[in-house]
C-alpha cells in the first residue's frame, strides 16, 4: 500500500498531509488528506473521522475551508479527507458539467459503460481508504465516523445506514437526503446506474431508512434555512420523516439566515466534532 507524499504542514499541534497513490478500486491515482493529531501513535493510535464533501470539491476542500482542524487537534482525532470522484478517466464528456462525472461521484460505484470502470467511489471511501490510512497512519479503525456536507452529505448518511460496523458515528451538513427525487440525484443515478429505479434505492439515505436500515447511534443533521438548494436538491423532510417511522435517532437542526456555503460549516462543525468525539474517544 504505497503512498507518496505530496505535501505536509504543521497545523493546529499535529500534521496535515495531502498524500495520492494508485487506487486499486478505481485504475488510476487517487488523492486524500489525513491530519494527525499530536502525540498518535503506534502504541496509542487515535479516532478517525472520514469527510466527505460536496460537488466540484476535492480532497482538500474540507480541510481548509471548515475549520475542523482545530476542534480534531482539541479532542485527539484525527481526519482523513478523500476526492468526490476519480480524476483522469478519459472518458467523454465527464468534464462537461459540474454535476456529473469529475468531482461529482456520489460515493457509490458506477454499473453503467463506461463509467463502471472507474467510478468506483463507494468501494474506495467503504473500503480501500480506511484500510489504506489504518495501514500508514497510526489511526484506530474500531473507533472510525464519517461526515459530509451536500453530495458528501449523502455519502456519509449512506454509507452509515449500509454498514453501521464500519462507521460508528455519523453526521452531515446539508445532505442530498433522497436523491432518487430530486434532480441532482437523478441526473446522477441515471448515468452511473441506469435507469432501473429500483436499484437505486440502496443508494439513498431515505429510502434505505423506510427498509429499515437504521444506525445504532443518533445522527446529526444541520441545514441552512436560506439554502439555495433547499428546497429543489435537498429536502430534508423526507429524512425526518423516514427517521421517525423507521426509529432512528435524528437531530436535525435548521437555522435561519444561513445558505450553502463553508461559512454556513464554520459555523456548526464545533458541534460536530463533539458529536463524533463522543461516540468515538469514550
Amino acid at each position: 500500500m504505497a503512498i507518496t507524499t505530496r505535501a505536509t504542514h504543521a497545523c493546529c499541534g499535529g500534521t496535515l498531509g495531502f498524500y495520492s497513490h494508485p487506487s486499486e478500486s478505481l485504475g488510476l491515482d487517487a488523492r486524500f488528506a489525513v491530519f494527525m493529531p499530536d502525540g498518535a501513535s503506534s502504541a496509542a493510535p487515535v479516532p478517525v473521522i472520514h469527510l466527505l464533501a460536496g460537488l466540484t470539491c476535492t480532497e482538500e476542500t474540507f480541510l481548509i475551508k471548515a475549520n475542523a482542524i482545530r476542534f480534531a487537534a482539541e479532542y485527539r482525532v484525527a481526519l482523513v479527507a478523500t476526492d468526490t470522484s476519480p480524476r483522469g478517466a478519459g472518458i467523454a464528456g465527464e468534464d462537461d458539467s459540474y454535476d456529473f462525472g469529475s468531482g461529482a461521484g456520489f460515493y457509490l460505484d458506477a454499473t453503467q459503460a463506461p463509467w463502471a470502470a472507474h467510478y468506483r467511489m463507494g468501494t474506495y471511501v467503504a473500503e480501500e481508504l480506511p484500510a489504506l490510512t489504518e495501514a500508514n497512519f497510526p489511526l484506530d479503525g474500531t473507533r472510525r465516523g464519517i461526515m459530509g456536507h451536500s453530495m458528501g452529505g449523502h455519502g456519509a448518511l449512506v454509507h452509515a445506514l449500509r454498514a453501521p460496523d464500519r462507521w460508528k458515528s455519523v453526521s452531515a451538513f446539508a445532505p442530498i437526503v433522497h436523491p432518487a427525487a430530486v434532480p441532482w440525484g437523478e441526473k446522477a443515478f441515471s448515468g452511473y446506474l441506469g435507469p432501473d429505479r429500483a436499484t437505486w434505492a440502496a443508494h439513498d439515505a431515505t429510502l434505505l431508512l423506510q427498509a429499515g436500515r437504521t444506525h445504532p447511534t443518533t445522527i446529526l443533521v444541520d441545514q441552512g434555512e436560506a439554502d439555495q438548494f433547499l428546497d429543489a436538491q435537498l429536502q430534508p423532510w423526507h429524512l425526518e420523516q423516514a427517521a421517525k417511522a423507521a426509529g432512528q435517532e435524528l437531530i436535525l437542526r435548521r437555522h435561519p439566515g444561513y445558505d450553502h456555503s463553508y461559512w454556513f460549516i464554520q459555523s456548526f462543525i464545533q458541534d460536530h466534532l463533539t458529536h463524533h468525539a463522543a461516540i468515538l474517544c469514550r
